[in-house]
């Protein structure tokens, strides 16, 4: 045991208080923000260039936005070939696909083209609803149940009109890789934060547990939901997020694969805790497409904790797995 280690058990928490160090920036389209505690030190100059180094190395992978990325290369690739990736990014489209078939394709990464035709992706913003026969035409490009993955090359199958967008995955593999780079460094207090998506292990300078708050689509209508983040990550999906209106209608960044169409139910935000980031971001995701009853439903089944809020009349109504329990800060 270290010698901080041990002064953390031994001394009483009123006569704690380690220095923490905070970094921030702007990474793969969103901001991101870094915090540390000091416990015996750490080079300040090396650390933060890891963290934008390890932040970079995703985005040149993964991201949808840059035509000299990976996954640009695979989404451009001929036609019934194999596309060999780096690890990570291979990794990340392996995790990718298996929580599509978990979910069913509530969850599917090849909605790419759907995304960019309802203006959420690299093509631009739009103000109104794609053409049905756009639609149709996009539609027929997806299909997780389309790639193939072979491991030993770290090779995924471009079947043809593939666009893979990683976006609702890759922000919380970067803050995963950016936490690893951390403990790689003798880093083990942290909260790291990438476009809104958290983990944190340790506790903070004081020796208090890390607090984070849930994010509100209508903040008015009660506190923000307060937690403990003990060595864990939560991620948040909404239809507040990122939309445009149209005739009265709201338009969610989120596409139900199943219909090719912005999620339309009654489900504003979930958020989903889990020992991992990426997996937290999917299924947040995927729960964002399945609404809050389905989404409840497989939370409970695979043991999964998440939070549901959904618009009733003009408030709003919360629900929330079993396993969320451990979240709340009591």
């Amino acid at each position: 045991m270290s010698a901080s280690a041990f002064a953390r058990r031994l001394l009483p928490r009123r006569l704690l208080q380690w220095p923490v160090k905070a970094w921030s920036g702007l990474s793969m389209g969103t901001s991101w923000s870094v915090k540390a505690c000091a416990y015996g030190g750490f080079d300040t100059v090396r650390v933060p260039q890891a963290i934008a180094a390890a932040l970079d190395g995703v985005d040149r992978q993964m991201s949808t936005w840059r035509s000299d990325s990976d996954l640009s290369r695979y989404n451009t690739a001929a036609a019934e070939s194999w596309v060999e990736l780096p690890a990570q990014c291979f990794h990340v489209v392996a995790t990718a696909l298996a929580v599509a078939r978990e979910t069913d394709g509530a969850y599917d990464p090849t909605v790419g083209r759907l995304v960019n035709l309802w203006g959420f992706g690299p093509d631009g913003q739009r103000s109104a609803p794609p053409e049905a026969a756009a639609i149709d035409r996009a539609r027929a490009d997806c299909g997780w149940q389309r790639l193939r993955v072979d491991a030993g090359r770290l090779a995924v199958w471009q079947p043809g009109g593939i666009f893979l967008d990683l976006s609702a995955i890759a922000k919380g593999y970067a803050v995963d890789q950016v936490c690893a780079t951390l403990r790689s460094l003798g880093v083990h207090d942290y909260l790291v934060e990438v476009g809104g998506e958290l983990r944190a292990c340790g506790r903070r300078g004081d020796g208090q547990p890390w607090f984070v708050a849930i994010e509100s689509p209508q903040q008015e209508h009660g506190l923000p939901l307060v937690g403990v983040l003990r060595d864990g990550a939560i991620a948040t999906s909404g239809d507040y997020l990122r939309y445009f209106d149209s005739a009265g209608r709201r338009y969610s960044h989120t596409i139900d694969p199943r219909t090719a169409q912005p999620v339309s139910h009654g489900l504003a935000a979930v958020s989903v805790l889990h020992a991992e980031t990426m997996l937290a971001d999917a299924y947040a995701t995927a729960f964002s497409v399945l609404g809050a009853e389905a989404g409840l439903a497989f939370a409970q089944r695979h043991d999964i904790a998440a939070h549901f809020v959904s618009r009733v009349g003009q408030g709003l109504a919360t629900v929330e797995s079993a396993a969320f329990a451990r979240f709340r800060y009591a």
